[in-house]
């Protein structure tokens, strides 16, 4: 089970990370571009999820494109959900409460990748190897 703490603390851990808000939520970012974020859920988002929603608030992070969304949430939907507000959108939530903390360090890494320009990227191999041992984009070469 993972924590606001456990994300605070790998998030800021993350290469030129800072903590900030987004919509007035609590926010990291790499260089001003937010990869992680509080998402509270909104009415419309509850009624949407419908017995599947949860008093919790999630996670979101951003993912490299829609179909790793989607990858995420065929291999473990107790953990990773969306809702129509994010449609087309490269995010995903994340429920702390059954994702365990080096899953979670998985999708902050992940999520900083997407986000970090690529010469940061490259000059941070040991964030791409957080990630089942492969390379950042572009960092072949």
């Amino acid at each position: 089970m993972a924590t606001w703490a456990d994300v605070r603390r790998i998030a800021l851990a993350l290469p030129e990370t800072s903590a900030g808000t987004s919509f007035g939520n609590e926010a990291w970012k790499v260089r001003d571009k937010t990869f992680a974020w509080r998402r509270p859920l909104r009415r419309g988002d509850l009624a949407a999820l419908g017995a599947a929603a949860s008093d919790e608030t999630p996670l979101a992070v951003r993912v490299a494109d829609v179909g790793v969304r989607a990858a995420l949430i065929v291999d473990d939907p107790a953990v990773y959900f969306t809702i129509p507000h994010f449609e087309g959108y490269a995010a995903v939530l994340v429920r702390l409460d059954p994702v365990d903390v080096d899953e979670l360090a998985e999708v902050l890494a992940e999520a900083w990748l997407a986000r970090a320009p690529a010469s940061l990227a490259r000059r941070h191999p040991d964030v791409a190897g957080s990630r089942s041992g492969t390379a950042p984009p572009d960092a072949a070469g």
